[in-house]
C-alpha cells in the first residue's frame, strides 16, 4: 500500500469555500472593470481638439461615475474575510490600478496636481490604513500613478495638435518632477519597475514633444506672452 501524507491534504469543505469566495469576487470586479472602462471612455474624449474646454463637465461626470464604484468597492470588501485581503488581492488588484489612475487622471485634469494616496482612496472610498480593513494598498496606488504618466505623454502631444502650446510645458514639469520622485524609491516589486522603465520613454516622449516646439519658436512665443 503506499503511504498517504495527510499534512498537505485541504479539506473540501476549505476548498469549496474559497472557491464561492472567488465567484463572489469575480462577479463585482467585472462590475467595477465595466465601470472603469466608462470612466476611461469618457475621459478619452480630452484628447480630441475640442476635448480641452470640455475638461471641467467630463471631470464632473467621471465624479459621479466614481459614486458607482465606490458602491461596488463597498460590496467587494464584504465578499471575503477581512485578515484574508493579501490572499484574494490579486483578483481585484489591476482593476484597482486602473480606478487608481483614473482617480490620479481625473485630479491632474482638475488642477495639475498629484494625486495623493490618501485623496485616491477617498475618492474610492475605501482606506488608506491596512488595519483598518479595504485598503489601497502602497504599491496599486503608484502604478496607477505610473499608468497616468503614460496618459500625460500622450496629451501633450495631442495638446500640440489642438493648438494648446503651454500645455507640453507643463506637462513636462510636472512628469520631470514625478520621475526625480520615483528615483528615491527602492522598487522591488518587479511589475511596478517595469511600469517605471516606461515612465522614463514618456519623459524622453515629452522632452521630444517640448523640443519640436522650441525649434518652431513656438515655446518663446508663449514666454513672450506670458511677459506682457
Amino acid at each position: 500500500m503506499h503511504a498517504f501524507c495527510f499534512c498537505k491534504f485541504i479539506p473540501l469543505s476549505s476548498q469549496l469555500t474559497a472557491h464561492v469566495i472567488f465567484q463572489d469576487i469575480r462577479k463585482v470586479v467585472q462590475v467595477l472593470e465595466q465601470t472603469a472602462r466608462e470612466i476611461l471612455t469618457l475621459l478619452q474624449s480630452v484628447h480630441q481638439p475640442s476635448g480641452f474646454k470640455e475638461i471641467p463637465s467630463k471631470c464632473q461626470k467621471a465624479r459621479e461615475l466614481f459614486c458607482t464604484v465606490r458602491t461596488h468597492l463597498g460590496e467587494l470588501k464584504t465578499k471575503f474575510p477581512v485578515d484574508q485581503y493579501y490572499r484574494f488581492h490579486e483578483h481585484w488588484r489591476f482593476v484597482l490600478q486602473r480606478l487608481a489612475f483614473l482617480a490620479a487622471f481625473v485630479v491632474y485634469l482638475e488642477s495639475e496636481s498629484l494625486v495623493t494616496r490618501e485623496e485616491v482612496a477617498q475618492i474610492l472610498g475605501i482606506e488608506v490604513v491596512r488595519e483598518k480593513g479595504f485598503h489601497l494598498d502602497v504599491e496599486d496606488y503608484l502604478a496607477g500613478v505610473l499608468i497616468m504618466a503614460s496618459e500625460l505623454s500622450r496629451l501633450a502631444v495631442n495638446s500640440v495638435t489642438a493648438g494648446d502650446y503651454s500645455r507640453p510645458l507643463r506637462i513636462s514639469n510636472f512628469i520631470n518632477e514625478l520621475d526625480s520622485g520615483f528615483r528615491l524609491l527602492n522598487l522591488k516589486n518587479d511589475p511596478l519597475r517595469k511600469r517605471y522603465d516606461g515612465l522614463k520613454y514618456d519623459v524622453k516622449k515629452i522632452e521630444e514633444v517640448v523640443y519640436d516646439l522650441s525649434i518652431r519658436g513656438l515655446s518663446k512665443e508663449l514666454e513672450a506672452g506670458g511677459d506682457k
